[in-house]
C-alpha cells in the first residue's frame, strides 16, 4: 500500500498513517502542489500509488474513476482540522483497508445536527 495525502488534509496526519505501517506521503513532499486533479491522478499511477486521501467532494464528479486503478478515500467532515479528522481516524483506517477502486467515503457525523 502506497497512500498520498491531498493538500488540502493536515501534514499530521500523514505521521499517524505512518505509525500504522502505512506508507504515506503528502502532495507536497512529492512537489505536486497545485496540481489539477486529472494530472494528480496520473501522477499518482506513474508512481505506484495505490490510494489518495483528500476531502475534495467534488473530485469523485469531477473523475471517471474507472480509468484509474487507484482506491480514493474521500472525507466527507464540517472541517478538514487534524482534530476533526482525528474523530473518524479509525473509520478512516477501516476505510482505507476495505476500499475499492473508485471513490469511498468516509462520512464525518455532524455533532450539533
Amino acid at each position: 500500500m502506497k497512500l498520498l495525502l491531498d493538500e488540502n488534509l493536515p501534514v499530521k496526519l500523514k505521521y499517524r498513517l505512518l505509525d500504522k505501517g502505512i506508507n504515506t506521503q503528502t502532495v507536497a513532499d512529492n512537489k505536486w502542489n497545485s496540481k489539477q486533479n486529472g494530472e494528480l491522478l496520473q501522477l499518482l499511477i506513474d508512481e505506484e500509488f495505490t490510494h489518495l486521501i483528500t476531502i475534495d467532494s467534488n473530485i469523485s464528479f469531477q473523475q471517471n474513476f474507472l480509468k484509474y486503478p487507484l482506491k480514493v478515500v474521500v472525507i466527507i467532515a464540517p472541517s478538514n482540522d487534524y482534530a476533526t479528522i482525528m474523530e473518524i481516524f479509525d473509520e478512516l483506517l477501516t476505510c482505507i483497508s476495505n476500499s475499492t477502486p473508485g471513490p469511498n467515503v468516509v462520512i464525518h457525523p455532524a455533532k450539533n445536527r
